[in-house]
């Protein structure tokens, strides 16, 4: 670490460098807490967590005895151990027992993007609850067709204030805070929603994972999803470099033909039958087994065509979906315990190979990524991992939850991990307290505190 104070000062360091330098030393240094601890008032399985976008100060959990919970992580409750453990209590609870609170699971919490002073719990009895923060009152809720799995909010959003929903039901559901109504459904899934993600880089786009094993992208402004992930359709870790895309494209368009040539039939059915999911096989002739099929789907509605595209991204329900920072790259995790990341431009699946892990099938989990996209912590059924997103190889394995983990939240302000899981607990992964000045003294000539020794003081 001095090394890189010395470098920034000289100026050989960036200064963003720099911070990601000091961001990775710390999450590498990840572990079990023992000067922190949060005390869960819950009396179910802790199914979500979330860390304000705002402030980094409020965590919000969410579990299966119907209870949401709200905990200042920057001022401890009280201290035990001689002042050496700050306890982290709720500031609040709502339960059953509120006029308004759920009657059973809470299987998603999320802060309003904007500020604190709303956060959103859906539920398995069918409604998603709207709370003022301040009064603890329900501002306004929703009533869903099935289970609600999971719900979402852009936090770039300046245009509009959508929840997504995803639910048991096959349709996801925008719920529009301003006016208190559902603005538009999305059709395409054949089964229920398990998880739902927004765009890092468009307010606009919504990305959706099934129990039908599919992963649909969705601009919300048209009809119809414009993109579906297939697990067939690869491509050899990331993308190549712009100019050789752009060349790659427009390279078989520089020639052109007659149109009464057979070898333009020939090159534009193998596109038809990309661009509208057709699964047949092409004959010699250039034209498929179901060719007055194609001629119709051809004409459908837009909004028609996702949902006869059969393509499928895991062998299984897909169970959690996070997208990187930069909005280019997807990973998603499904019940067949894979984990695939996706490049999001070409829609093919990178090929990625994650270490061997398992995954539970029961519910949706929560996934975390790392500000530089270089790690992504899973949970692995007891433990949570983090793998290398390049390289898939495991970077660190955290143990200490008894039962199933079920979410994750990495808090980039102070790099910590939350995790919660069946047991009740909610546990922090803090990074070290090692000095860094202890860890250079083993390759250092002479002592430290003789290098920060200047040359005038007595």
């Amino acid at each position: 670490m001095w090394k890189d104070l010395g470098d920034r000062e000289a100026g050989k360091l960036r200064p963003y460098s720099f911070s990601n330098r000091i961001t990775s030393d710390r999450i590498a240094s990840l572990q079990l807490s023992n000067y922190k601890e949060i005390v869960s008032p819950h009396r179910g399985a802790v199914n979500s967590l979330q860390v304000d976008l705002t402030e980094g100060r409020y965590l919000l959990s969410g579990a299966s005895d119907a209870s949401a919970a709200v905990y200042d992580i920057q001022r401890a409750t009280e201290y035990e151990g001689g002042s050496l453990v700050a306890k982290h209590k709720s500031i609040f609870v709502v339960d059953k027992q509120h006029e308004h609170g759920h009657k059973y699971a809470i299987s998603s919490a999320i802060w309003y993007p904007i500020d604190t002073g709303l956060f959103i719990t859906g539920s398995y009895d069918h409604y998603i609850n709207v709370w003022d923060t301040n009064t603890t009152q329900v501002v306004v809720n929703f009533k869903m067709p099935g289970k609600i799995y999971r719900t979402a909010m852009s936090s770039l959003a300046t245009a509009h204030m959508l929840i997504a929903a995803g639910t048991e039901d096959v349709q996801v559901r925008l719920c529009d805070i301003a006016s208190g109504a559902f603005a538009h459904t999305l059709s395409g899934h054949r089964d229920g929603v398990m998880t739902v993600e927004w765009s890092t880089s468009s307010e606009w786009v919504l990305v959706t994972g099934g129990c039908d094993g599919a992963i649909r992208f969705w601009d919300i402004r048209r009809a119809g999803c414009f993109l579906v992930l297939d697990q067939s359709q690869s491509q050899l870790g990331r993308r190549p470099p712009l100019l050789e895309c752009s060349t790659a494209n427009k390279a078989p368009m520089s020639k052109s033909f007659p149109a009464s040539q057979s070898v333009n039939v020939r090159s534009r059915a193998p596109q038809r039958k990309f661009a509208y999911g057709n699964g047949s096989k092409q004959s010699a002739t250039g034209r498929t087994s179901s060719q007055a099929k194609g001629l119709v789907r051809q004409r459908l509605h837009p909004g028609m065509l996702s949902s006869q595209d059969r393509a499928t991204s895991h062998y299984g329900a897909v169970t959690g979906l996070k997208v990187t920072d930069d909005g280019m790259y997807l990973l998603s995790a499904g019940s067949d315990s894979r984990l695939r990341l996706w490049d999001i431009m070409s829609g093919c699946n990178t090929l990625v190979n994650f270490e061997t892990v398992r995954l539970q099938t029961s519910k949706a989990m929560q996934l975390a990524i790392t500000n530089d996209s270089a790690l992504v912590f899973v949970p692995c059924m007891t433990a949570v991992k983090a793998f290398d997103v390049w390289s898939g190889k495991t970077a660190m394995t955290f143990r200490g939850h008894y039962e199933y983990v079920n979410c994750c939240w990495l808090s980039l302000q102070d790099q910590e991990l939350y995790t919660g899981g069946n047991d009740r607990q909610i546990l922090v992964w803090s990074p070290s307290r090692l000095n860094f000045d202890e860890m250079d003294h083993g390759s250092r000539e002479e002592p430290i505190h003789a290098q920060d020794q200047d040359n005038w003081s007595d």
